[in-house]
């Protein structure tokens, strides 16, 4: 097993991505702090996984305090933190009209404030076990669809950070820090959020090629395969690296005039 005997943090991880690394962890070995705001669906992933393998924890990262409690109660259970996985999201419509300051403010704080203070305040446990981060960024960082402007500012934010931490705190600290930008992802919340949109209950069997030229999006599963490979020690001394997952080349790709005006999303 690949993560034999870690202890990781996966924040967002009562649903989709962040449910799926944290079922994959425990797979490989580990013991994870389930983290999210829904408690209901925590501890049906806690089940899932085995109460012997994880513990959680309920609370807004966007809350003062609340990345350094949530490290601090890591230690308290586990005894060590040796990777954490920074998944949790705002993903809000927004566009150029209808954002402001404080709106950027809010999308920012979980996006990228709270991933920041995580790895600020889980740095000394994560030296002393000479740990791994993986951020769990969009493709969306490079750009962004018309109606994700905050979102994918905030991703393009994370993008950075994840470069420049890769860096510094790989050559004082021995902590590697590395992200993945998952593409369209079929998740419970993508599935709510087309639903919403008008699109029909089973919208993702009949996709246009241009969008899923597999002739489907991706599974969490997957992005929870290639999560485990950062994770662990086979990624080796690799840190600063930003991987994207998706079945196309998403820059410099122009969908057709006539493809349909359903896009994709992290």
């Amino acid at each position: 097993m690949r993560l034999n005997n870690k202890i990781i943090i996966v924040t967002g991880s009562t649903t989709g991505i962040g449910k799926a690394i944290a079922r994959r962890c425990v797979k490989e070995g580990a013991k994870v702090m389930i983290h999210g705001l829904e408690i209901e669906w925590a501890h049906e992933v806690l089940n899932e996984i085995g109460k012997e393998n994880g513990a959680i924890y309920i609370e807004d990262l966007s809350n003062e305090g609340a990345c350094e409690r949530l490290v601090e109660i890591t230690v308290k259970t586990f005894g060590r933190i040796d990777a954490i996985v920074n998944n949790a999201a705002k993903v809000v419509s927004s566009n150029i009209s209808t954002t402001d300051t404080d709106f950027l403010e809010r999308v920012f704080c979980v996006n990228t404030f709270s991933p920041f203070m995580l790895v600020k305040h889980a740095l000394p446990y994560l030296t002393a076990s000479k740990g791994a981060v993986l951020n769990i960024g969009s493709v969306n960082a490079y750009s962004g669809e018309p109606n994700l402007l905050a979102y994918s500012m905030s991703k393009g934010a994370l993008m950075t950070m994840t470069r420049n931490l890769g860096d510094t705190l790989h050559r004082e600290n021995g902590v590697r820090v590395n992200q993945i930008n998952p593409g369209w992802v079929l998740t419970e919340t993508e599935k709510k959020r087309k639903n919403d949109h008008g699109l029909p209950e089973d919208w993702y069997k009949d996709l246009p090629s241009v969008y899923a030229p597999a002739g489907r999006i991706l599974w969490p599963d997957e992005i929870a395969a290639a999560a485990i490979y950062w994770l662990s020690d086979e990624s080796g001394p690799v840190s600063g690296q930003v991987v994207d997952i998706e079945q196309h080349p998403f820059i410099g790709r122009n969908p057709p005039k006539d493809s349909s005006t359903i896009s994709p999303k992290k």
